[in-house]
């Protein structure tokens, strides 16, 4: 394990369901997350790949293995330890926005905020700090997924995990989501984990975990991550 291992994952199984439908998720998964990286973890549908989110993040737990937060073992107390992982350490950004229609942009980022002044900073760091008095159905998908991702910053954690944040949104859109979530980790030192089926964004990434089956089939080293405004696909 590298000295500057932030979140390790050590032989992770998982099996939803049971007898004949039964259904193996997780095979015997290790991979190590290191402090300031851009991470890409590459699968296509049923890879696993969401569900190794799921148990980075502290929403599942493995039916064997362990996942610890600089060494600390994050289901070591069962749902108390895992809650206050997720609340303390972990910022998410899902596929889907997850807003409430009914509050403003800085309604919905305060919900997470750790301090008054945090939900109104993330929103200017996200190029939303004109529009923080709007409701989510006056933003586009990719102004939604901002928010999001103010949301997820005003926690201010050490790791986002990002779960097909381009997925919902056209080409152009997610580039800019791409590019802000580079932005983050290459001039802020965040953790980004993003999880996807696209092979081409795996470019911008320090490195890839590739995974078929519920397993890791590889792990690569980018030397020259590409700018994610280069990336096509």
């Amino acid at each position: 394990m590298s000295e500057n291992t932030i979140l390790h994952a050590d032989n992770l199984y998982k099996t939803y369901g049971s007898d004949e439908s039964a259904v193996t998720a997780l095979s015997g998964v290790s991979l190590e997350i290191r402090d300031g990286e851009l991470l890409v973890i590459l699968g296509s549908s049923g890879s696993g790949k969401s569900t190794l989110l799921n148990m980075l993040g502290g929403m599942d737990r493995p039916d064997e293995g362990t996942v610890t937060y600089r060494g600390e073992d994050i289901f070591k107390d069962g749902d108390k330890s895992m809650t206050a992982y997720r609340r303390n350490h972990i910022g998410f950004v899902f596929q889907s926005f997850n807003l409430i229609a009914e509050l403003t942009a800085l309604e919905n980022v305060r919900l997470t905020a750790v301090r008054p002044e945090a939900a109104e900073e993330a929103l200017m760091q996200v190029g939303l700090g004109d529009r923080m008095n709007a409701y989510p159905g006056k933003f586009s998908g990719g102004q939604q997924q901002r928010i999001s991702i103010a949301r997820a910053l005003a926690k201010e954690t050490d790791i986002l995990l990002c779960d097909e944040p381009t997925g919902a949104l056209d080409y152009e859109t997610g580039k800019q989501i791409l590019e802000l979530l580079e932005k983050l980790c290459r001039q802020q030192h965040k953790t980004i984990v993003i999880v996807t089926h696209t092979q081409e964004i795996s470019r911008m990434a320090d490195r890839v975990i590739r995974m078929r089956s519920g397993k890791i089939t590889g792990i690569t080293d980018n030397e020259e991550p590409a700018s994610a405004k280069d990336i096509e696909w």
